[in-house]
């Protein structure tokens, strides 16, 4: 039997998954998954953190990947890192650098099993900007910057393809390879504020051709995470991955108040499969979870198994489906094949699911959030319990521009 027709069973325990520590953030963007910016004041506390880190720990789970929003701001962030690795459970966590100060990237680099990814959408500050926030191309290459200086290598440049980012692909892998560090690419998902921006975002067709062709040409010199496998159906060689959506099968979520879901791109009521807080925490609901073992049973493929391409794309990603309106056991809406086109068209993207929650800075949605300044420069984070008032859901209460307050105040 081949390995990938194991995971596609499911296994006792998730070889990684992710973790959102808090959906605070700095920034607003514009595609954010999340819809990250406030922080939740339900978030998991320290020993709540640390307890799953133990569950990890006992099944064996390789790595977590942490995120948030911007995972930095919780002021117990270090304390977990160094919490993980010393329980044998690896971090690689996703930043935009607002904290990677010289002093922390020296930390990092004497450090085992922690990998740093630092996110970036543009290869020039204009286009970046323009989705990630005034002043975070500047933040993001200082992070660059002090990682290298610290001697830290092999840390993820990590960028999220768009229409607007697809032709700098040479630029972004040439600014990775000079800062000692290797390129990342991720696929848009109509997920969180994402849903509001995809259509004007998302990749055209002959974008996606000549990312596939360029990913070909890199091959394992660049990482994917399998987010582009839906592309093996263009045929004339296949990406490195799996080329399988592993939801509920080998990875999953879990968010800040402890909710677990299927996929870190379908944060949905759909797909939520329990939540770290109940008896017999995050293993139950891996190995018991009723959606989890519907997502392991058999599946059918729907119409997308006449296709001749079907063995290569396995009909795509379930995330960019639900939140296109498309059934689940259809196309891909990026079908390279052009089949979700009349699909797309009659489902109507105004009656696409909506993504569950909003934890944005603004309290009404809009195409356009607005960004919020970044700034660099916190010392060390102090202990303090999540935020229990409703003006200390902002990520940066207690925080000013070069040093960090003990106490929190309403503004």
């Amino acid at each position: 039997m081949r390995l990938v027709d194991h995971f596609e069973t499911g296994l006792d325990a998730p070889i990684c998954l992710t973790w959102e520590l808090t959906y605070g953030c700095n920034l607003s963007c514009v595609h954010c998954l999340s819809s990250s910016g406030r922080r939740d004041p339900r978030e998991l506390t320290t020993a709540e953190c640390k307890a799953v880190i133990d569950e990890l720990q006992r099944l064996q789970v390789f790595y977590v990947n942490i995120g948030g929003g911007e995972p930095t701001v919780r002021p117990d962030f270090w304390e977990l890192v160094q919490y993980a690795t010393e329980h044998q459970v690896g971090v690689k966590f996703s930043t935009n650098g607002v904290r990677l100060t010289p002093q922390r990237a020296r930390w990092l680099a004497a450090s085992d099993y922690v990998d740093v990814q630092i996110s970036l959408d543009g290869a020039t500050a204009e286009v970046n900007d323009a989705v990630r926030g005034a002043g975070s191309y500047a933040t993001a290459t200082r992070a660059m910057r002090n990682l290298a200086d610290a001697g830290v290598r092999d840390f993820k440049l990590s960028v999220v393809v768009t229409r607007h980012n697809a032709g700098q692909l040479d630029a972004f892998k040439e600014l990775a390879d000079a800062h000692g560090a290797q390129l990342r690419l991720t696929r848009l998902r109509p997920a969180g504020r994402g849903a509001d921006v995809w259509d004007e975002l998302h990749p055209t067709a002959e974008q996606q051709r000549a990312l596939y062709e360029w990913l070909l040409r890199q091959g394992e010199g660049v990482l994917t995470g399998d987010s582009f496998f839906h592309l093996n159906a263009l045929g004339s060689g296949s990406l490195p991955g799996l080329n399988l959506c592993g939801a509920g099968r080998v990875v999953c979520l879990i968010d800040p108040v402890g909710d677990v879901y299927a996929c870190p791109f379908a944060i949905h009521d759909d797909f939520l499969a329990g939540n770290v807080r109940s008896p017999g925490g995050f293993t139950t609901v891996w190995r018991e979870s009723s959606l989890f073992a519907e997502l392991r049973a058999p599946q059918t493929g729907g119409a997308c198994t006449a296709c001749s391409a079907y063995d290569a794309c396995r009909g795509g990603c379930m995330a960019a489906k639900f939140f296109t309106g498309l059934p689940l056991d259809g196309p891909d809406p990026e079908c390279v094949k052009g089949n979700a086109e009349s699909a797309l068209a009659s489902a109507g993207r105004g009656r696409a699911p909506r993504p569950s929650g909003d934890h944005s800075h603004r309290t009404a949605r809009a195409p356009r959030p607005r960004p919020v300044p970044v700034a660099i420069g916190w010392g060390p984070p102090a202990a303090a319990p999540p935020p229990d008032r409703a003006c200390d859901t902002s990520p940066l209460a207690g925080f000013t521009a070069g040093r960090e307050e003990a106490g929190r105040t309403c503004a």
